[in-house]
């Protein structure tokens, strides 16, 4: 094997859960560590360790990211109730991406990952969608209460300034119930509208964005003024580089999406976003094939893939049997951030090699091995599958002597 080639400043890695737990292994052991010398600040978090730590290891990964540019996550689980109880953890800990989105205050753009015999489940699909989420909010930091008697919720803001209380009823409860407080703020929102409109300008490429204004009338239509007043800004730069934004209400661009030949940014709000990359992913042929960067205003990225931690094959794994699990999206996640890392250090091997990687990766796709999701949409057809670990030693093989 060739030197390998040095990567100059560090990446902070992420592990995570369960069957992309062991994916990622595999990824670092045959595809990454033999070919590149990098210096990884290594943090786990999966569910068990976040749970040990109350979740602190979480903070400190973003933290690093902070430090260190560029990071690279596994994908992890969020537990929920049955979660809680199947781990024995202390308590349902909040999203991993959502905290980590919260402190870098970053937008997460979503590409599907085009491969010729893997066609889209939609056939209008020609170009692909790219899938602009917010990153900040709303949902993803809610605070909510059982409500468990009758009683009056409210929303209540006090000014720091000792000004005049504003007080909103929620609902009058006759009995039990539940209820939740959603917040954002312009600052993240005019971040957000900003990073999309260069990611439109760099890419040169239409950009929506989509809300419910019409039943929220201030969360949502403030969105809907901000991203107009950052568009109106640069109207001319727009202008200039043929590209067109368009606002429309969230329910008219899912159905507009549908009948679209693609090749635009699809800007939402973080809720939607999450859903519609899943979507978008899905049409694509795969949530395997799905790249994902949160970016931050002040330059830090954190690659991941799209998808989650791929359960029911983890229950699979561990009674023994074989499983045919699509690696792409994890190893994509690490060729993005090894490219960035490239980029910024300027270290043009370094940027050849995740090109080269992936490139391998469509090459043994397109050549006919394809773990049993790919296999089941291609076209044309193929005789067999290749179980998990099988198909990154192919890529291993093909990466060797290329």
């Amino acid at each position: 094997m060739t030197e390998k080639i040095k990567v100059k400043n560090p990446i902070v890695e992420m592990d995570g859960d369960e069957m992309t737990r062991i994916i990622w292994q595999l990824i670092k052991e045959k595809l990454i560590t033999p070919f590149l010398d990098l210096d990884l600040k290594y943090y786990d978090l999966g569910v068990k360790h976040r749970d040990e730590t109350d979740d602190k290891v979480t903070v400190d990964a973003a933290n690093a990211i902070k430090e260190y540019d560029i990071g690279v996550k596994c994908a992890t689980i969020t537990p929920n109730a049955a979660r809680v109880k199947e781990y024995n953890l202390k308590k349902q800990w909040k999203s991993p991406n959502g905290t980590i989105r919260s402190i870098l205050d970053g937008t997460v753009f979503r590409k599907p990952i085009i491969i010729r015999n893997i066609p889209p489940a939609v056939k209008a699909w020609k170009k692909p969608i790219v899938i602009g989420r917010h990153a900040y909010g709303d949902i993803y930091k809610n605070s909510e209460c059982f409500i468990d008697r009758p009683g009056i919720a409210e929303i209540v803001f006090t000014p720091a300034d000792g000004g005049e209380k504003k007080v909103v009823k929620i609902h009058d409860f006759d009995g039990r119930g539940v209820v939740m407080g959603m917040h954002n703020t312009e600052k993240s929102i005019r971040s957000f509208a900003r990073s999309c409109i260069n990611y439109a300008l760099s890419e040169k490429t239409d950009f929506w964005f989509g809300a419910k204004d019409t039943i929220s009338k201030q969360y949502h239509g403030f969105f809907r003024d901000v991203f107009a007043e950052e568009v109106e800004k640069v109207r001319d730069k727009l202008a200039q580089a043929g590209i067109q934004y368009r606002y429309m209400l969230i329910d008219d661009a899912v159905a507009q999406v549908i009948k679209s030949p693609g090749g635009m940014l699809w800007c939402c709000m973080n809720y939607d976003g999450d859903v519609m990359s899943d979507m978008v992913a899905t049409g694509f042929g795969s949530l395997g094939l799905m790249t994902s960067v949160l970016v931050s205003p002040d330059g830090k990225y954190e690659y991941e893939a799209a998808h989650g931690t791929v359960t029911r094959h983890y229950y699979e794994h561990l009674k023994g049997n074989p499983t045919s699990t699509n690696s792409i999206a994890s190893i994509f996640a690490w060729t993005g951030a090894i490219a960035k890392r490239g980029e910024l250090d300027n270290t043009p091997d370094v940027v050849a090699f995740a090109r080269k990687l992936e490139q391998t990766i469509i090459d043994t796709v397109e050549g006919g091995i394809m773990t049993k999701d790919l296999m089941l949409i291609a076209e044309p057809c193929v005789a067999k599958y290749a179980l998990t670990e099988e198909f990154i030693d192919a890529v291993a093989e093909r990466l060797t002597k290329v």
